[in-house]
């Protein structure tokens, strides 16, 4: 499959898993897992562009993009991170860098800068390793993203949770105001 069509299909995966599995005729469990074969068989349904996606195909999703969206494990299927929908993945709180960043819009980073950043339509905050990660998600809001630091460290040392998704990205519950800062 071509790297075009791959990240359709990881849109596809994003969408179902992440944000409207009903739609789909799915049903995630406690975990956000969902049985491999009754996906693949809601993703053939949804379009006859996907009629002959396979097991293969969604495991090459993972290789061909450095973010790990989707995770497959013991014949199921489900989204790392990301979710609108409630999927109650278990998560350890464990410390973070000292630094993490975050990319929004110039409208957002006003609010975020009254009120911190909050889940908003998420289960929880995204944030990223470096730089590059922030305005690569930041780009998606905006043509002039805003970065902003996080002191995640000083965050986590007074109270405030962070989970580790994979070696770019982060999650959190909530970050005040008072840990936040504008870049460059």
């Amino acid at each position: 499959m071509e790297k075009k069509d791959l990240r359709d299909l990881s849109k596809l995966v994003s969408h179902a898993l992440r944000h409207e599995p009903a739609a789909y005729g799915l049903k995630l469990n406690g975990d956000g897992w969902v049985d491999l074969d009754d996906f693949i068989a809601a993703v053939r349904a949804s379009n006859a562009r996907w009629r002959d996606v396979t097991p293969a195909d969604l495991e090459a999703i993972g290789s061909a993009f450095e973010k790990k969206r989707h995770e497959i494990s013991g014949g199921r299927i489900r989204a790392s991170y990301g979710h609108s929908v409630e999927a109650a993945i278990e998560r350890t709180a464990i410390a973070p860098p000292p630094m993490l960043y975050h990319g929004t819009s110039p409208e957002a980073a006003e609010a975020i800068a009254r009120d911190g950043l909050r889940p908003m339509k998420r289960t929880h905050v995204h944030l990223s390793v470096d730089l590059t990660g922030a305005r690569e998600v930041g780009s998606r809001k905006s043509t002039t993203p805003v970065l902003l630091g996080v002191r995640a460290l000083d965050a986590h040392a007074q109270g405030h949770r962070f989970y580790q998704v994979d070696g770019r990205v982060w999650l959190a519950d909530a970050i005040p105001p008072a840990f936040l800062s504008k870049m460059g």
